[in-house]
This record gives structure tokens, C-alpha cells and sequence, in this order.
């Protein structure tokens, strides 16, 4: 990777929509080779994909909480079914293993506080090997990219 696939990559997470002319005449380059580019990011795996942001308020689901989860065994084999299961649940919008006192921290987004309670006590709480969990609730969305 050189300074103008970093440019390709920063101009496309603002704006992943842009056309490829208009990508051209931000990178400096002509249209062919900006798209030849483009498609080796995407082959690496360097791009992944692209998103729609969404408004989750006028959706109905802009309630967010964090959950640290500990786990009551970590081997492989239970690492890999609470992983699994994660995946499964639709309301856990990001899991992620963390090297701390706990073993993983979630995201999870829910209608509203009533919802998440459910959301915990049905599902989060009854994935494989959870021993404990705490909850943190997002009073306000900063920054969100």
C-alpha cells in the first residue's frame, strides 16, 4: 500500500458512494487505474465492504448499551460456542475479546431500556458460559463512525 491507496481509503469511509470519477479527481489519478486500484484493495481484503449509516432513533432502536461479559470457562472449545452464539443474536451489534479483567465487551442496541432488560436477562445472559456480566448505557452518541 502507497499514500494513494491511503487516499482511496480515507476518501471512500467519508464517502463510499462517490463515483469513480469523482474518486479520480480527489486521488490525482485518471479513472481507469483509480479503478484498478479499488478492486486490488477489495481482492486483498484491504477494503471489506461498504456500509449504510443509518438513523437508529427514527428506526425504533437507538438505545445503546455496553456489556462486559465474563466467561465461566475460556478454552477453545467454549470461547468458540459463546462466539457462535453471538453471532446468532441480531441485538448484539459488536462483540469484541478484551484483554482485561473480563472477557469480552459488547455493544448492544435495543428499542429502549426495557427492551435491553429483556435483551439481558433472556439472551445475553443465557449464551454458553457466561458467569457475569455489567451493563454500561450510552447517554449520548459522540462520535460514531
Amino acid at each position: 500500500m502507497d499514500s494513494i491507496d491511503h487516499k482511496i481509503i480515507n476518501a471512500l469511509a467519508k464517502n463510499a458512494r462517490m463515483s469513480m470519477a469523482n474518486l479520480a479527481d480527489k486521488i490525482g489519478l485518471s479513472k481507469t487505474p483509480t479503478q484498478m486500484r479499488v478492486k486490488k484493495l477489495e481482492r486483498d481484503r484491504i477494503i471489506l465492504g461498504y456500509h449504510t449509516r443509518v438513523n437508529h432513533e427514527k428506526l425504533g432502536n437507538g438505545h445503546i448499551a455496553f456489556v462486559q461479559v465474563t466467561l465461566s470457562d475460556t478454552r477453545a472449545k467454549a470461547l468458540d460456542s459463546f462466539n457462535d452464539a453471538v453471532r446468532a443474536t441480531p441485538e448484539i451489534e459488536q462483540c469484541h475479546m478484551i484483554a482485561a479483567s473480563f472477557d469480552y465487551l459488547l455493544k448492544v442496541r435495543t428499542k429502549d431500556i426495557s427492551a435491553y432488560r429483556r435483551i439481558l436477562g433472556e439472551v445475553i445472559s443465557a449464551l454458553p458460559h457466561v458467569a457475569q456480566t455489567s451493563t454500561f448505557v450510552a447517554m449520548e452518541t459522540v462520535k460514531d463512525i
